[in-house]
């Protein structure tokens, strides 16, 4: 009987600890998506605007154009810092479970 209850106890931990997961690696790529979708409306427009004032100064639309790059890299470098993080917790959850299984051999 106590090894039904710790089967089951395990088993909803696992389903839990798999919801989490997903639910934070949802949350993740959205605020991703978000973020890359802002980035790219900000540029376009802060771009635009800079060209429709400053029509004869080349250096001025070389500056922006650094300056964008430079925005995207440090984007790409959160982007991928982000997704190291999500990597972090799904092996933390894989030694979970892996733990969880080894328990329930064990019993």
């Amino acid at each position: 009987m106590v090894v039904v209850v710790l089967v089951v106890v395990l088993i909803v931990i696992f389903i839990v600890v798999v919801v989490v997961v997903v639910v934070v690696v949802v949350v993740v790529v959205v605020v991703v998506v978000v973020v890359v979708v802002v980035v790219v409306v900000v540029i376009v427009v802060f771009g635009a605007a800079i060209k429709v004032i400053v029509l004869v100064v080349v250096e001025v639309e070389v500056l922006v154009r650094a300056a964008t790059a430079v925005f995207l890299v440090v984007l790409v470098v959160v982007v991928i810092d982000e997704l190291v993080g999500v990597a972090v917790v799904v092996v933390v959850v894989l030694e979970v479970i892996v733990l969880v299984e080894m328990v329930a051999v064990a019993i």
